[in-house]
């Protein structure tokens, strides 16, 4: 198993290689407050435009929010003007962010279209600038998130990495697919090694890592220091800590009993109404009541009636009615 657990990011000791990647409209505040709330060696915010940050917008300040409880939290910022993301930065620094991660790898169009994000890969002397500029413009470290490239014929992850290490930046994590390839295929785990022979900041795998093994796995094909969960965590905040223990013990640790999800799952609902106010935060809680539910007996039925529901206190009730008869079901 993991001999060294922990990672260095300039001055800040990560004591668990295991890390809750940045997902747009996942990652909220009471989300990574959960997932931190298990065991996580670092949570980082949503996906944020630097433009956006700057003009003060109330959600993407929302998006950004940590409390004390949350110290070693990343906010991840996207944007193609080196001014801009020297600015978001700063202003992240101000209201108590712990390091800056730069998105290199999303491939949304949206964000592509920009000519951010994994746009960016294709343009290395923009991409340095872009780094330079934050790099400069914070006292604490700052990190990159990239993919392998952006088509198969053009993976220069390896390129910008060794340039981003000369910069400053402080840990690489890279995603194993090309822009192109979106989220289909497989993750090359493999491939993320030839990083690992460039640099020697820290170096993070991400991808497909959906299972205990698959984390173990990861870091053998890449060499990586540490571990990113995405979508492995839905519906699981608990996974990163199944992995952490399972890094260092070999062993893999039981999910929670029905009656544990049942309370996890009330008290996620009511930390989004919290954060959000009821409005936005019944419609935002929905996939993850979706995704808490998955697998379970007749869970399809329930997802469709409970997601139509308007009334809060009617949506705790069908919640609590879908759990309960499972609980006695599994005591009896």
């Amino acid at each position: 198993m993991t001999k060294n657990m922990t990672i260095h990011i300039g001055p800040i000791t990560l004591d668990e290689p295991v890390l809750l990647s940045p997902m747009a409209g996942v990652t909220d505040l009471p989300f990574r407050r959960l997932v931190k709330s298990f065991g996580a060696g670092l949570v980082t915010s949503e996906m944020i435009a630097s433009q956006a940050m700057i003009r003060d917008h109330k959600r993407t300040h929302m998006m950004a929010y940590a409390e004390s409880d949350e110290y070693l939290m990343s906010v991840q910022l996207a944007g193609c003007d080196p001014e801009m993301m020297a600015l978001a930065a700063r202003m992240n620094e101000d209201r108590g962010a712990a390091i800056i991660d730069i998105n290199m790898g999303c491939p949304a169009k949206k964000i592509v279209g920009g000519y951010a994000g994994s746009a960016l890969m294709q343009d290395i002397g923009e991409a340095r600038r872009i780094l330079a500029a934050v790099v400069r413009a914070v006292q604490i470290p700052v990190t990159l998130k990239m993919r392998t490239g952006w088509d198969i014929s053009s993976r220069n992850a390896p390129e910008l990495a060794h340039v981003a290490e000369n910069e400053g930046i402080k840990m690489v994590t890279v995603h194993g697919r090309t822009r192109n390839q979106m989220y289909k295929g497989k993750s090359d785990w493999h491939f993320i090694h030839e990083v690992r022979d460039r640099i020697s900041i820290p170096l993070i795998a991400n991808g497909d890592i959906l299972t205990c093994e698959d984390a173990a796995e990861a870091l053998r094909q890449s060499g990586a220091d540490g571990v990113m969960i995405g979508r492995g965590a839905y519906g699981r905040p608990w996974f990163l800590s199944q992995v952490i223990h399972y890094l260092k013990h070999g062993e893999k640790l039981p999910d929670p009993d029905l009656a544990e999800l049942k309370q996890i799952v009330l008290d996620h609902y009511q930390a989004m109404l919290d954060h959000y106010g009821e409005e936005a935060g019944k419609k935002i809680a929905r996939k993850h009541i979706s995704w808490y539910t998955k697998g379970l007996r007749d869970s399809a039925v329930f997802r469709q009636q409970v997601n139509r529901l308007g009334d809060v206190g009617q949506v705790r009730a069908m919640i609590n009615d879908f759990f309960d008869p499972l609980i006695r079901e599994r005591a009896a």
